[in-house]
């Protein structure tokens, strides 16, 4: 969507990013907190990314080298820029814009730790700033418990006079329900002047950029507020507590778009989508499912229940049940489980099964192709048509390399076969139950590859002798003696056990 309806690009988008964050009682940095598939500081550049502001500026401090590679990741143009000392957000506005000196223009100024923050909220600030000519307009937001917020201070005519923090408001002030959003733009001429004016005289001896909008104020610049359409969009996240509802708030979003957009949720309170991942119309999610990461299911595909699925594609008409796919590509009406681990570099073609208690890695299963049970599949090209039979292992490692097995179409492997790779089964071949296939089979050969039966007649007689197993044998033995096979003496199981 476009960032605004009128007017240049932002000059620059700047996020404050530095806070310690101790209430979160945790040693990764407060803003780095993953939730629905993206950090916190994630959310807010996402919300304002497609403002096409000239510049991104991220102020970082605590866990200052983990989040500056978070941005060198998610955000490789922006500029991390250091605040050595943690004087407030005031001072940390102004170390922001320190480090682009030459800047001119609207500048958008953002907490980092707002999940919620939709690009439809801040465009929406960012018009109405533009379009009522302030120097500074602060994002507001109604809510039912204001407490530990800063208030919005209105004169008799709805004019913005102050933000007051709640330690430093009066009892009156308390009182008020609208809150600051922690989110403003504002020329930057004017940000910088107010920001070099700047006192510490309130309860933590800090800068507040709040008391910016106060200063603006008293000079007479033209100042306001925009009041969010859902005060949800401003939310920050102080604690664990607070970050399990966001992300409970963000899933129900998410979950929402999707069954407005026609997927089949049938149980949203178990079922978790994260902001990266897509579903077509017509898929079904059963309770219990995951979509993590790129994970993307196509059209009338059914995932779940309780599946998780971290950046796999599944195809249209497919089926996962139960299953765990990392990094996996399941094609069109494929199925999936239960109970199999797809890992990464597996993928599936079209009506290929990947069945119950098999996993797979680094393999291509071909079209109609089927490894039904009791699998393991790791670096493999298996053709069309082919059958892996039950228990068969792919001994793809020799304790220094991995190494391929190709298994060409139309083949069938037994059951508790070993291939040990490097090895190519033909097209058309097939192995023997059992075999331990260490060299090439040619199409349409049966390999064996186990050694003959012995039969040790009477083992169970004298080695066993007295048990029920001996018993049971001695009177199989005596009814094959007997001329007409005779009654059955062998002792009865007891049931009772």
């Amino acid at each position: 969507m476009p960032a605004t309806t009128g007017g240049p690009a932002l000059a620059a988008v700047v996020v404050l990013a530095a806070g310690q964050g101790t209430r979160m009682r945790s040693s990764t940095p407060k803003v780095l907190h993953p939730l629905g598939g993206r950090s916190l500081l994630g959310h807010v550049l996402a919300a304002a990314e497609p403002l096409n502001a000239g510049a991104t500026v991220v102020v970082v401090g605590s866990g200052r080298d983990v989040v500056e590679q978070h941005l060198a990741d998610i955000a490789p143009a922006a500029l991390p820029v250091v605040q050595h000392e943690q004087n407030g957000s005031g001072h940390a506005a102004a170390v922001a814009l320190a480090a682009v000196p030459d800047l001119e223009g609207d500048v958008l100024l953002v907490n980092g730790d707002a999940p919620l923050l939709r690009v439809a909220t801040v465009a929406a600030l960012v018009d109405a700033h533009r379009a009522a000519g302030n120097v500074l307009t602060v994002l507001t937001a109604e809510v039912d418990d204001p407490t530990g917020l800063g208030r919005i201070v209105r004169d008799d005519d709805g004019a913005v006079l102050a933000i007051v923090e709640e330690r430093d408001a009066t009892d009156a002030q308390r009182a008020i329900r609208e809150i600051n959003a922690g989110v403003y733009v504002g020329d930057a001429a004017a940000l910088r002047r107010s920001l070099a004016s700047l006192g510490a005289d309130n309860d933590q001896g800090e800068q507040y950029v709040t008391d910016v909008l106060g200063l603006l104020v008293a000079e007479g610049a033209p100042v306001g507020g925009v009041l969010a359409e859902d005060a949800d969009d401003v939310l920050g996240c102080n604690d664990q507590r607070e970050l399990a509802a966001r992300r409970r708030t963000l899933n129900d979003r998410v979950l929402d778009d999707l069954m407005r957009d026609g997927v089949t949720v049938v149980d949203p309170q178990t079922t978790w989508v994260d902001v990266t991942a897509s579903v077509a119309a017509d898929a079904v999610l059963q309770p219990g499912t995951q979509l993590l990461g790129r994970t993307s299911v196509g059209a009338g595909a059914t995932v779940g229940p309780d599946t998780t699925l971290v950046d796999t594609e599944v195809g249209a008409g497919a089926s996962v049940v139960r299953s765990h796919c990392l990094g996996a590509a399941i094609g069109p009406a494929a199925t999936v489980g239960p109970f199999s681990y797809l890992r990464p570099g597996t993928r599936l073609s079209r009506a290929a099964k990947v069945g119950a208690f098999v996993e797979t890695k680094n393999v291509e299963v071909g079209e109609d192709s089927k490894v039904p049970h009791l699998s393991y599949v790791g670096d493999a090209t298996i053709g069309r048509g082919a059958n892996i039979g039950a228990a068969t292992v792919f001994v793809n490692y020799d304790g220094v390399a991995k190494h391929r097995t190709t298994i060409g179409d139309h083949v069938r492997i037994g059951s508790d076969t070993m291939l040990v790779a490097p090895v190519t089964v033909g097209d058309g071949a097939y192995t023997a139950a059992g075999s331990v296939i260490t060299s090439d089979v040619p199409p349409g050969a049966m390999a064996v590859a186990r050694a003959p039966q012995r039969n040790v007649a009477g083992w169970v007689r004298r080695r066993r002798s007295g048990t029920p197993a001996a018993q049971a044998a001695e009177a199989a033995e005596r009814r094959a003696e007997a001329p007409d096979g005779g009654p059955s003496d062998a002792p009865r199981a007891d049931t009772d056990k």
